[in-house]
């Protein structure tokens, strides 16, 4: 959780509230989460999912995290890449927002080559570990997706 955003989980009942958090979000319409599972053992890796749905003004924001372990073998790559299908054909949302810390280079590098372009830096936008942190902010728009796709 180095660049989640909030604090480490310390206990299972933070987990479960953090599940919690997740289903209130799928239920009132505001986000949805997936598990990221490795296809030939099933072990659960990560998640990836929206954040900030707003399907009347077509637009949400993308958010994953994968265990360390799997790091650097395109997992993530590929869960938000069906996660932009998702939202441009299925869902036919026209924007797709990301936030990263400014240090989380493996972030911002693969948001980079999904097509996302960096908009700029939000001052004090996370809080984490006790002070706030700088955050940078990406977009990737449906006509730029479809002209790579």
């Amino acid at each position: 959780t180095k660049y989640y955003g909030s604090e480490s989980l310390t206990d299972p009942e933070e987990a479960a509230r953090l599940i919690d958090a997740f289903q209130f979000g799928y239920e009132s319409g505001r986000g949805m989460r997936w598990g990221i599972i490795w296809k030939e053992s099933g072990q659960f890796l990560g998640t990836v999912g929206l954040n900030n749905l707003n399907v009347r003004a077509k637009k949400a924001e993308v958010g994953y995290e994968l265990h360390p372990d799997f790091w650097g073998k395109g997992i993530t790559k590929e869960a938000v890449s069906e996660i932009l299908r998702y939202c441009f054909e299925e869902r036919e949302l026209y924007r797709i927002g990301a936030v990263t810390f400014p240090e989380n280079d493996p972030s911002s590098g693969l948001l980079k080559k999904l097509g996302f372009s960096e908009e700029g830096r939000l001052r004090g936008y996370l809080y984490q570990k006790g002070e706030s942190h700088d955050a940078l902010i990406f977009s990737l728009l449906k006509p730029e997706w479809e002209e790579r796709t």
